[in-house]
């Protein structure tokens, strides 16, 4: 395992929304991170889809710690601002976040993040898009 990669794991497993959300990292290499979740009902909205806040954090640990995955070792990452697609009712057996980094600066990440939703069928349908900036925070008390 990479020094970046021991990184990712190492936040991610600090993480307790994601704990509590039932988020597994499943890959990490370098500008690329991919989180499952499974369906639960205590995740789903009215509809019993599962909630956009819910996907929406998925798609933001993702796009995070993929930009992490290319920052300095003694640096933290922070979401600065996304844009999210709901693109259909997130409705499967389980959810793939995929984090991708477009652009990667000293500064400023500039991030992607796809959701796919996966039904018992195998069949695979994508129900969120994002687009986000991640700053590094270093030097301000911020720990991974």
């Amino acid at each position: 395992m990479t020094d970046p990669e021991r990184r990712v794991r190492d936040s991610f497993a600090k993480q307790a929304f994601m704990t509590l959300l039932g988020a597994n990292l499943l890959r990490v290499s370098p500008g690329e991170v991919d989180i499952e979740l499974p369906f639960r009902e205590d995740l789903a909205q009215q509809h019993g889809y599962l909630h956009a806040g819910v996907t929406t954090a998925i798609a933001d640990s993702a796009c995070g710690y993929a930009a992490l995955s290319l920052m300095p070792a003694d640096a933290a990452v922070l979401s600065v601002e996304f844009k999210v697609n709901m693109l259909t009712p997130a409705q499967g057996r389980r959810f793939l976040a995929m984090g991708r980094v477009v652009k990667s600066g000293r500064t400023i990440t500039v991030v992607r993040g796809d959701v796919l939703a996966f039904d018992d069928q195998g069949e695979t349908r994508p129900v969120l898009a994002m687009l986000g900036t991640m700053i590094t925070a270093s030097g301000r008390g911020i720990a991974d």
